[in-house]
């Protein structure tokens, strides 16, 4: 399974908010069991969307804390089921961030309507520790094609 849950981001203010996009392909392999008959995305995929989407807007800094990553679920809810070959829209503001910690506010969209929202604790990892090649390719490619 492939675990990068954002396909691509549509706006971006670094350390401020992001608001980006996954498409659910319909060949997802937690979707043979989650649910037989009517598959539906597993809730902490959907967090884990937000996050990775929340993750890119303190990322997209380039602070040299490191990389942000998701410590803590601070709160998660779940409206509406989010189908195979839906677009999940992402959207998160970033509330606070220092350099040691940061939290998020979230939103998931299916069609403008609500489907998931939560607040979100992140932690860095410092470069050092991160592969020497790592990349954000999604990441990446939004700052390439946005200069500042």
């Amino acid at each position: 399974m492939r675990f990068i849950l954002v396909d691509r981001i549509e706006s971006l203010q670094p350390g401020v908010s992001v608001v980006a996009a996954r498409r659910v392909p319909p060949d997802e392999e937690y979707f043979q069991d989650h649910f037989p008959g009517f598959p539906v995305v597993p809730g902490v995929l959907l967090t884990e969307m937000m996050g990775q989407a929340a993750a890119k807007a303190l990322d997209g800094e380039r602070r040299p804390r490191g990389k942000a990553m998701l410590a803590k679920i601070l709160s998660a809810s779940f409206r509406q089921w989010v189908r195979p070959n839906d677009e999940v829209m992402l959207y998160a503001q970033i509330t606070a961030s220092t350099e040691r910690y940061a939290n998020a506010e979230c939103r998931a969209e299916v069609g403008g309507k609500p489907v998931a929202q939560c607040s979100l604790f992140f932690t860095f990892v410092p470069p050092g520790t991160l592969a020497g090649d790592f990349r954000d390719p999604v990441l990446d490619a939004y700052l390439a094609s946005h200069p500042t």
